[in-house]
């Protein structure tokens, strides 16, 4: 079986107009921009896309907006995880409604439930949808650690299909690896950490790095997958900068920055994020020139 979203999926950034507001029309191009650059699927409104600035509106807004521009291209991936079980569950039912193929659900942020309470909100929100689910574990902004044996015991529902795993943790990702059911699947969160989680057995990433760098990825991806570990360690060897340049400071700031730099036009970020600038900005863009992007 193969995986249902496919081996690179791009995490889309939100474009903005100069006043803040959605830019749906430089949505829909960046989305088809990304598809015909190597993304198999499309997260939209998680944390690249600047999730907890926008309101419940603007998230179904992209949420169609999207679904339609790259319907029979891509699969489209809402996310409608908070910290709160009650609301996640209107939005899933809203995504779904809206056309999605897809829903993923970070863990709960700021109230910091305990593993059992965590089994139950997934549970909950799994049950309210029909679409299949993708976790989403990064403790580094949630401040709690989804363990192996909870995403485990989570694989066990039928349309919790994979998890998202930015832990940074091999070992707890390995763990998941050896103890999951048949058809669930292990992405890696970070770009960086791609090729060692597609060595303990990930299927592919939910990449930052894609919106610029999508077809190498994806050759590096298929690489692996081919038994070319030597070219796919010389393509994640030669991404390391970009990789690294990503992540100066909070996601998604530079990476909406470099694609500035690179003409998208994707507009500013929203406060309390602060646009690139300065030294960060310099860096970034020497980056880009030194790897031949711009």
């Amino acid at each position: 079986m193969s995986a249902p979203f496919g081996e690179l999926v791009t995490a889309l950034v939100t474009p903005f107009t100069e006043k803040g507001g959605l830019n749906i029309k430089k949505a829909e191009e960046l989305a088809l921009y990304l598809v015909e650059n190597g993304s198999d699927a499309l997260v939209v409104c998680g944390t690249t896309g600047e999730s907890p600035t926008l309101s419940d509106e603007e998230k179904t807004e992209m949420f169609a907006a999207v679904a339609k521009a790259v319907k029979g291209k891509a699969r489209v991936i809402a996310g409608t995880g908070s910290n709160d079980t009650a609301k996640t569950i209107r939005l899933t039912q809203k995504a779904q409604a809206c056309g999605v193929d897809g829903i993923m659900l970070v863990v709960p942020y700021y109230n910091k439930p305990s593993q059992e309470a965590l089994y139950r909100h997934f549970a909950a929100v799994a049950a309210a949808t029909t679409l299949p689910i993708m976790l989403y574990n990064v403790p580094g902004r949630t401040g709690v650690n989804m363990s192996a044996g909870t995403t485990v015991r989570l694989a066990g529902i039928d349309n919790i299909v994979a998890v998202k795993e930015a832990s940074g943790d091999l070992e707890q990702i390995a763990f998941i690896s050896a103890a999951r059911p048949p058809g669930f699947y292990i992405y890696s969160g970070d770009d960086a950490l791609t090729l060692p989680i597609l060595a303990i057995g990930g299927t592919g990433v939910v990449s930052v790095a894609s919106h610029i760098a999508g077809r190498e990825i994806r050759e590096m991806i298929r690489a692996f997958k081919a038994g070319q570990t030597g070219r796919a360690l010389e393509l994640h060897l030669r991404l390391l900068p970009l990789f690294k340049a990503m992540f100066i400071t909070g996601n998604p700031v530079p990476v909406k920055g470099a694609m500035n730099l690179l003409g998208h036009g994707l507009g500013p970020v929203r406060p309390p994020l602060l646009d690139l600038e300065g030294a960060e900005r310099d860096s970034v863009q020497q980056v880009l020139k030194e790897m031949g992007y711009l």
